[in-house]
């Protein structure tokens, strides 16, 4: 203990020993948090050591077995084995294996042994140092992984802190060693009391001695019953003043006994809070001031971490920065020195984003919303070893009504054109033919009409022959040049297959230099392309046809590979009650089995059953095989790829990706199109238009009566085709009509109860078709009443005028004679002088005599008047005519 002065004069007690702040392991702390509105409260903090890894390496806990005792056995079963092969081989290998003696047998046993131990000895070698070293490697994986995450922690722990909250828990603690200080002194001066009580008691010190600076306090461990022993054990402190008589010092009167419990005054210092007087030491405040300035060195700054970042087309800034993990106030800094002024809520393009992606040192990604269909469909080449041969895919395509569906009857011995509305094929049909042979041909008969051009395109398309018919007694048509076309710009060989071989007026030589001009050289004419003679109706000439299909087929070498995801074309598409949409699918390659993702333009689904051209049920469809696949959802185009997936997610994402692409080329071309329409209707005026609603059975009739009805449009008048497909008519329908005014086109389906009744209230037209001439025959007729009809003067003759007589009231009257045709009354009339037309108006009187007549003839007299006019004079000459509307027709 030490004595110190005090600011009073007075001395106090301070510590011998320097205080020192001690924090064990797992001790807890206290920290205050400030929460909104004002409020606070203090949460208990516990700090733990850091964990180091274990000192010594860890012994692999894996049990191997000597390979001495699992080779024999290994070794044994082996030469079982290869001792019971000879024999099952038959009486040649058991010879074979007499010409070998038994040491040599001997020999190789023992070498086949003693390579099978060496062998398994050097695998559980390997086996257990790649265990040592997996071992080794986790084990510092958790110790770095332990590190960084204390590290992480402290650096957390700091930097949640405010300043003031750091000043009150140094605050906190600084008072809790104290405390502990406190009970440790206690606990010292309870030990001092208990051995001054077991060893003598010294005598009471004299009055002469030196008193004490100060009154000794009891510790807070004394006891009340003591008071008298700790009064006497305690020096009394010398007043100023002497008293009179020379004697003792009295106490100071401001100064009570030990036992006294009322409120002490002055100062409470450390050392008389302890009872003990140490040297000077380090002051609280000292101690916090040094704290503070440690705490206020800077840390190391964080090594930034440099990452990959995925660019889409477009971004928002915020976006950005979170995928940097950047502040987004530095990418709007780097997008200024761009010259681009954006908020973190804005989007920027790919190209910039790359830049400031790079600026900032990180390595740019740029990414596409059409990376969906990357992968898609698999690798394009298969293995040469799992292709096999497939069945040729053969489109049948020609001109109308020249027996293309009759030849392909013949072929498959079934009457097909009979079940056709009007004679004629209005959708592609796919169907399997099996000849005599065992050979399989898979055939698409197309719609010869005009109006079906995209369907024969799609067709020559996913089709390895062409086979042209063209009829002997009609040569080659329209739709024969198109198919021709087709076939070509599909690159696909032909064969011209001349039909109707058998009517009188035949001349397949005729069609055969006809086809010369459009570039089709048959094997008659020195070309490369096959042609045969046949008779539907009569059935001859198949046998050859099927020759130079098979033929033609063997020099192309179609293989496919069965053992892949199946892919194909869509071929039709349908709605049928009761089974949905129905689409007709042909495999080109792989196999296609019930359960299998799938995705078709913008429509997906799992297959949920699979029937073939004949209507059955099948499990599955290899290369080449026409098929109806149920479970689609959504509604997909003729000539769609057809295309298994491996989950059910990414056919569904590849669909609405490409659903949302077609709504985007919907929203740009009807924003183009308002603007010309805008445009136009200032320049020229607005066209008519005819709105239709058009619902037809399959998918490519839709598509084939749009796309004529759209080229009968002309620059006063145009069909406006609302809405277009497939199913039967519902109400959804009709109310679209009506409120449009527009009419229905049912093409070969038909309206429900509702629907008809929902139709009958709104006044709404529904037009019944089966064949689909008739359907654009009626719309022409439809837009040509819409046209303006045309006007056409009729010539009806001349006057002459002979005398001027002004009338009273009435003004100048001519009077004329007819020198040639006839004059009418209400007619239209022009005022000729000198072959110049001076007025043109009506005729407002027409008077022989005095009487007024409804005409008159050549060689007659009369008297005229226009109407507003009376600037006439003798010897004009007045034409007489009349004007007709005419009807215009498409």
């Amino acid at each position: 203990m030490t004595e110190t002065n005090d600011k009073g004069g007075r001395k106090s007690l301070s510590l011998n020993k320097p205080l020192e702040m001690k924090k064990a392991p797992g001790d807890s702390g206290q920290v205050r948090q400030n929460i909104s509105h004002g409020r606070s409260k203090t949460v208990q903090v516990e700090v733990r050591k850091k964990r180091g890894a274990p000192a010594g390496p860890m012994k692999p806990a894996v049990s191997t077995a000597a390979p001495s005792t699992v080779a024999p056995k290994k070794t044994l079963s082996v030469s079982k084995k290869s001792a019971a092969k000879p024999a099952q081989g038959g009486q040649n290998k058991a010879s074979d294996n007499q010409l070998l003696t038994d040491n040599e047998k001997a020999n190789r046993m023992a070498a086949l042994q003693l390579a099978k131990q060496q062998q398994e000895k050097d695998a559980e070698e390997a086996a257990v140092r790649a265990q040592e070293e997996a071992r080794k490697a986790a084990e510092e994986a958790e110790a770095a992984k332990l590190a960084a995450k204390e590290k992480r922690h402290q650096e957390r722990t700091t930097k949640r802190r405010s300043p003031e909250e750091r000043r009150r828990a140094e605050e906190e603690e600084a008072k809790r060693l104290l405390e502990e200080a406190e009970a440790a002194k206690e606990a010292e001066a309870i030990k001092h009391r208990e051995k001054q009580k077991s060893a003598p008691q010294p005598a009471e010190p004299k009055r002469e001695q030196k008193p004490a600076a100060r009154t000794q306090r009891p510790g807070p461990a004394q006891t009340q019953e003591e008071p008298d022993r700790a009064a006497a054990a305690a020096p009394r402190k010398k007043t100023k003043g002497k008293p009179a008589g020379g004697g003792e010092e009295r106490p100071s009167p401001s100064r009570s006994r030990v036992g006294d419990q009322r409120r002490r005054s002055g100062r409470l210092t450390i050392g008389e809070a302890l009872d003990d007087r140490g040297p000077k030491q380090r002051s609280l405040a000292s101690v916090k001031r040094a704290r503070r300035k440690q705490m206020a060195q800077p840390e190391e700054a964080p090594q930034k971490v440099y990452r990959e970042v995925t660019i889409p087309e477009v971004i928002s800034v915020q976006e950005l920065a979170n995928r940097m993990t950047e502040r987004s106030v530095d990418v709007i800094k780097e997008l200024m020195k761009l010259g681009i002024m954006a908020t973190a809520q804005q989007t920027i393009d790919a190209d910039t984003a790359e830049i400031v992606v790079a600026e900032l040192g990180h390595a740019p990604k740029r990414v596409a919303a059409s990376d969906v269909e990357i992968g898609l469909g698999g690798d394009d080449a298969d293995p040469e070893g799992s292709l096999i041969p497939r069945a040729p895919v053969v489109a049948v395509m020609g001109h109308v009504d020249h027996g293309k569906t009759s030849l392909l009857d013949a072929l498959r011995k079934t009457d097909v054109a009979a079940g056709e509305a009007g004679g004629i094929t209005q959708h592609i049909g796919a169907y399997q033919v099996q000849l005599a042979s065992g050979d399989l041909i898979t055939f698409l008969d197309t719609p010869g009409h005009e109006a079906f051009t995209a369907m024969r395109m799609r067709s020559a398309k996913v089709t390895d022959l062409v086979i042209l018919v063209v009829a002997a007694d009609d040569s080659v048509m329209p739709q024969t040049i198109e198919a021709i076309k087709h076939a070509k710009a599909a690159e696909v060989p032909i064969i011209v297959a001349i039909n109707k071989c058998d009517k009188p007026g035949a001349d397949p030589n005729k069609v055969r230099q006809e086809l010369l001009q459009h570039e089709i050289f048959v094997e008659d004419m020195g070309g490369d392309v096959l042609s045969v003679e046949v008779s539907a109706l009569k059935g001859t000439g198949l046998d050859k046809l099927q020759e130079a299909i098979l033929l033609q087929s063997e020099i192309l070498e179609l293989r496919a590979n069965p053992e892949r995801s199946a892919q194909g074309s869509v071929v039709e598409a349908k709605l049928e009650t009761g089974r949905g949409m129905v689409s007709t699918v042909l495999v080109k390659r792989g196999t296609l089995r019930i359960g299998d993702n799938f995705v078709a333009g913008t429509a997906y689904g799992k297959v949920r059953a699979l029937l073939d051209h004949h209507g059955r049920p099948t499990e599955e469809a290899g290369p080449s095989v026409p098929v109806e696949v149920l479970g689609i959802q959504g509604t997909p185009t003729a000539g769609d790829e057809f295309v298994v997936t491996e989950s059910e997610a990414q056919a569904k994402e590849i669909a609405e990706y490409r659903l949302q692409v077609e709504k985007d080329k919907k929203v740009t071309a009807t924003a183009r199109g308002s603007i010309e329409q805008m445009f136009s209707a200032i320049k020229e005026g607005t066209a008519d238009e005819l709105p239709v609603v058009i619902k037809a059975d399959v998918n490519g009739s839709a598509e084939a009566i749009v796309n004529s009805l759209e080229k009968l449009a002309t620059e006063e008048v145009k069909v406006n085709v609302l809405y277009a497909g497939v199913g039967g008519i519902t109400e959804s329908d009709i109310a679209l009509a009506a409120a449009s005014n527009a009419m229905v086109i049912a093409f070969n389906t038909r309206a429900n109860k509702q629907a008809k009744e929902e139709a009958a209230q709104q006044g709404v037209d529904i037009q019944y078709y089966s064949v689909i001439y008739n359907v654009i025959d009626d719309i022409k007729a439809m837009l040509s009443g819409m046209l303006a009809p045309t006007l056409r003067e009729d010539f009806l003759g001349y006057a002459e005028i002979r005398e001027v007589f002004n009338i009273t009231k009435v003004g100048k009257i001519g009077g004329c004679m007819v020198t040639e045709g006839v004059v009418k009354r209400g007619a239209k009339v022009r005022l000729l002088r000198d072959d110049v037309v001076i007025h043109e108006g009506t005729l407002a009187t027409l008077k022989r005599f005095k009487d007024e007549v409804k005409d008159v003839k050549s060689g007659m007299e009369c008297g005229m008047a226009f109407e507003n006019y009376h600037d006439i004079q003798v010897g004009d000459f007045i034409e007489c005519f009349e004007v007709v509307e005419v009807a215009r027709e498409l």
